[in-house]
């Protein structure tokens, strides 16, 4: 009937205006009737017929212009000049022919080839004397990196801090003027489906904005132990790194640090840090150098449905599995056998706030300041119970939950090799899935550009001998190396490798004196 409609329309060139309009006009609605819709009938009510459906008033896309205008001029782009070590022609690890193990007897380390190679990423200041923040991977062993802000003044930058758990570094330049900053936002009244924009520098095209939604909120994706990322679709490429996420009120409440792609390029999945957690990071950076994290002294696992079942544990009311953090063991002398946790408790809340998993409760210990009391709620026995507890911290020279952290780099003058040691307690021999006959201590963090870093010592090494005298106290080992860098002499360390004995010559590092200690290893 419509096509008639319109055909009789077309072929009288006689009508007026108005009938062209009276009888077009009629003949929309007589078809839209005769398909069963009428074009003024609402919706249907979600109630009256069992579908959800969309609200019926219609939301224009925002526009994000002004909101650009204000916080492009923060965002800067960052250029690293790093140091890569080279694998050589044998394709081993550290130049040493098939890998490792070294050969006996003691031997030292071939002369490793290095290349400079420039990494570029973004960033954004965050106060106006010249604080920026940006990914630990951006500028992780750079002998040299340069911040150039968006109106195109390169300034150099010294790196404050470091923090390869989170990725998160804090850098600082001198600007001749007051910068233009921008704030961090609360990441916790981030909802999914709410609008982002991504500020950076994708393949060193300089300043340059995307948009998307907020996808998913605390997503672990493997890549640290203390993954809560804000999973996001506005596109993010390499370069993007280390830049900010906004929301519309002008808030960071992300760092982009990550991507999923087969290719390398964007495929609409981006993950970025919350802020909540580079607040945080960023302040104790600002302040020491370094981050300390609460410790709990718990080693928990999660709970499947057979062992609910076995723990008489009952599902939630909606019919969901039940969740929480079945503690497998508790550290002896740790904070938490003080506060009466044993293995078999489910911690189902930390300071109120719900723990679902043992990734939960790892990263919210960790946020929480050694020193402060928190409130563990959790089942015995399938009974609720509750207990105050100090949150300590793993390291610093031996603390209430019995362990001992310490650096080869601190204020000390003298040589240094530039790594943090840790004993190596049960747990963390459970972790590096060491048998009961190995000792030593446990290299938990490596100083970027120092001596040990360019030797290749990596984080989980297990140091078990300085030259012929075997350690297993980190203070001791400390003493010895030290005593060796002294003396201008290298040192000859053994050390156990993914379960693999090799030894790391290392020679002193003469150019150590501007690098910074970072944060002490935690559990």
């Amino acid at each position: 009937m419509f096509r008639d409609a319109m055909s009789d329309v077309l072929r009288s060139n006689t009508l007026s205006s108005r009938r062209y309009r009276s009888r077009l006009l009629a003949a929309l609605v007589a078809s839209t009737v005769a398909g069963g819709c009428l074009l003024s009938a609402p919706l249907a009510r979600a109630e009256d017929s069992g579908v959800i459906h969309p609200d019926t008033q219609i939301q224009q896309l925002p526009n994000f212009v002004n909101l650009v205008k204000q916080v492009k001029p923060a965002v800067v782009s960052i250029t690293a000049r790093i140091k890569d070590a080279d694998t050589g022609e044998d394709g081993g690890q550290g130049g040493m022919p098939g890998g490792f193990p070294f050969p006996f007897p003691f031997q030292m380390m071939p002369q490793q080839a290095h290349h400079t190679v420039e990494a570029r990423g973004s960033g954004f200041v965050i106060s106006p004397d010249g604080y920026v923040v940006t990914n630990n991977h951006v500028v992780k062993g750079a002998t040299k990196v340069t911040v150039t802000l968006d109106d195109g003044t390169a300034l150099p930058a010294k790196i404050v801090g470091r923090d390869s758990k989170t990725d998160i570094a804090l850098l600082k330049v001198s600007p001749s003027g007051k910068l233009r900053f921008i704030e961090l936002g609360d990441s916790d009244k981030v909802e999914p489906g709410e609008w982002v924009v991504a500020v950076g520098n994708p393949y060193g095209l300089g300043g340059t904005v995307t948009a998307g939604i907020v996808s998913a909120r605390g997503r672990d994706i493997g890549d640290g132990p203390y993954d809560s990322f804000i999973q996001v679709d506005a596109p993010i490429n390499r370069g993007n790194s280390g830049g900010p996420l906004f929301t519309q009120d002008g808030k960071v409440v992300g760092v982009n640090t990550a991507i999923l792609s087969p290719s390398g390029g964007s495929i609409g999945i981006g993950f970025a840090i919350p802020s909540d957690t580079v607040k945080n990071i960023v302040d104790q950076l600002e302040k020491t150098g370094h981050v300390t994290r609460g410790y709990l002294g718990v080693t928990a696992q999660a709970i499947t449905p057979s062992m609910a079942s076995a723990l008489g544990m009952k599902p939630s009311p909606s019919g969901a599995p039940a969740t929480g953090a079945l503690v497998a063991s508790v550290s002896s002398g740790s904070q938490a056998e003080k506060a009466g946790l044993k293995a078999g408790d489910v911690v189902t809340t930390l300071n109120g706030q719900p723990i679902d998993t043992p990734h939960t409760l790892a990263v919210k210990v960790a946020s929480i300041v050694p020193g402060t009391k928190a409130t563990i709620a959790y089942l015995r026995n399938n009974k609720p119970q509750t207990a105050s507890v100090q949150i300590s911290s793993l390291g610093k020279g031996g603390t209430a939950d019995g362990t001992v952290g310490d650096t080869t780099h601190d204020a000390d003058k003298g040589p240094k090799l530039g790594v943090t040691l840790a004993p190596l307690t049960p747990d963390l021999r459970q972790q590096l899935g060491l048998e009961e006959n190995v000792r030593g201590v446990v290299v938990s963090d490596v100083q970027a550009g120092s001596a040990a870093e360019q030797a290749g010592i990596h984080a989980g090494d297990v140091i078990q001998s300085v030259g012929e005298v075997p350690v297993e106290n980190p203070r001791a080992t400390v003493s010895a190396i030290r005593q060796a860098l002294q003396a201008n002499h290298s040192v000859l360390l053994r050390v156990v490798r993914n379960g693999q004995s090799v030894f790391v010559a290392v020679s002193p590092n003469s150019d150590d004196s501007d690098t910074t200690s970072t944060d002490e290893d935690d559990q």
